[in-house]
């Protein structure tokens, strides 16, 4: 017969679950956490102008951005043939607060 978990235990996993999102998996990397830094500290740029500010080749900044976009950190603007990247804030906001949420829901349900 399966051990039955506590309130508590569940409500542990599903928070597990919650960070494990793309999202966080995604934000939580050091390098796409410092691109996230300097969009916010510069605002909109393009590749080229973002990627002088790091180590790596444009190439990698650019999969970095492709990352942060798939999830919506970032979003990217074409203009012929530049893309130019910006903070999504709205969406940003958007994921924190249903994280919010949920994290709210389970805290009830374990009456922790």
């Amino acid at each position: 017969m399966p051990t039955r978990k506590t309130p508590r235990q569940e409500a542990a996993r599903q928070f597990a679950s919650l960070i494990e999102i793309e999202f966080f998996r995604t934000l939580c990397d050091p390098v796409r956490l410092q691109i996230v830094a300097a969009l916010i500290e510069g605002g909109r740029t393009d590749i080229s102008t973002l990627a002088e500010r790091f180590p790596q080749d444009r190439s990698v900044i650019s999969r970095h951005l492709a990352m942060l976009e798939s999830v919506g950190i970032v979003q990217c603007e074409k203009s012929g043939r530049h893309k130019h990247y910006d903070i999504d804030g709205k969406q940003v906001v958007e994921q924190l607060k249903k994280l919010t949420t949920q994290v709210e829901q389970i805290i009830v349900r374990c009456a922790c």
